[in-house]
């Protein structure tokens, strides 16, 4: 009699108290596997080694890892509370290309009706981006900076093949530019908005697991 493997559990990777607050919810699970929902701390490095260390553990072999949280938006007209979806993270370090956007484009929309949900590329930075230096990470076509996303899938993808998205709340923007990260914490609707995203990221990682045809 043969016994069916486990599903591959997803790992949520977030870098901040606030964001691992809004992320904390009794329905842990959407039809997939397990769901852990990990703090790295914050900067490229600390998710570096947070990922890459949960990611050796027994059980997460071959797990959909996706990185959420907030970030700076960097185009005109963009607001505290918009979502980016990333189509590709990248750093000096590489690129990575994201797996079902489409699909969380989709579940976004329709779990918060009138949020305006941008796709493009997700650019990693070591520091919290602003002004000029702003302006200069659109002109390389990104739509949005954050500091651990780029980092997180391509510690991900090193570590095996697996599915891996990202998937960001505008808390920062040219029109709205924070004075400090700690001021996130005054970012009431970019929070209420990550709080409510988790059934997005359960239908994806169900999606995830479908067999490819």
């Amino acid at each position: 009699m043969s016994t069916r493997p486990a599903p591959a559990p997803l790992l949520i990777a977030c870098a901040l108290g606030i964001e691992h607050l809004a992320l904390r919810r009794r329905d842990r699970g959407g039809g997939g596997g397990p769901v852990t929902v990990l703090r790295t701390g914050m900067g490229p490095k600390a998710a570096q080694r947070s990922v890459s260390r949960r990611l050796a553990e027994p059980g997460f072999t071959g797990a959909a890892v996706l990185a959420t949280g907030f970030c700076a938006g960097l185009a005109p007209g963009m607001h505290p509370g918009d979502l980016v979806v990333a189509e590709e993270t990248r750093d000096p370090r590489g690129t990575v290309g994201c797996v079902g956007t489409d699909l969380l484009v989709k579940e976004l929309a329709r779990i918060l009706p009138g949020r305006t949900v941008h796709t493009g590329p997700l650019t990693g930075s070591d520091h919290v981006v602003r002004g000029q230096e702003r302006s200069d990470l659109l002109s390389t076509g990104a739509i949005a900076v954050d500091m651990e996303s780029a980092a997180t899938l391509l510690s991900a993808v090193r570590a095996g093949e697996r599915p891996v998205a990202a998937v960001r709340v505008v808390v920062d923007a040219p029109e709205h530019e924070l004075v400090r990260i700690g001021t996130v914490r005054g970012g009431i609707s970019a929070f209420r908005v990550l709080r409510s995203v988790l059934p997005a990221f359960y239908e994806w990682h169900r999606s995830s697991l479908l067999p490819r045809r």
